[in-house]
């Protein structure tokens, strides 16, 4: 199977989009596009953690229980 080309999958979603999709929504839909692509390449390689590392990396940049990440969803309601 031939690999497409950068160009070939960005026409591929621009085409994908509905005739009235703004420029946002299909910048949107690229940047989107873009996002899965690096994460399936990041499973490829081995860059992965486990749900649990993930959950720790979290509670530590949110200081803990009542921390920063709190105070922030706490203004935002």
């Amino acid at each position: 199977m031939q690999q497409q080309t950068v160009k070939e999958k960005i026409a591929k979603v621009v085409m994908s989009q509905p005739e009235d999709a703004t420029y946002d929504e299909i910048m949107r839909e690229l940047a989107f596009s873009r996002m899965v692509d690096r994460g399936l390449e990041d499973v490829r390689s081995g860059r992965v953690i486990s749900n649990s590392e993930m959950g720790n990396r979290i509670r530590s940049y949110c200081g803990g229980r009542h921390g920063r990440c709190q105070d922030r969803a706490l203004k935002n309601t």
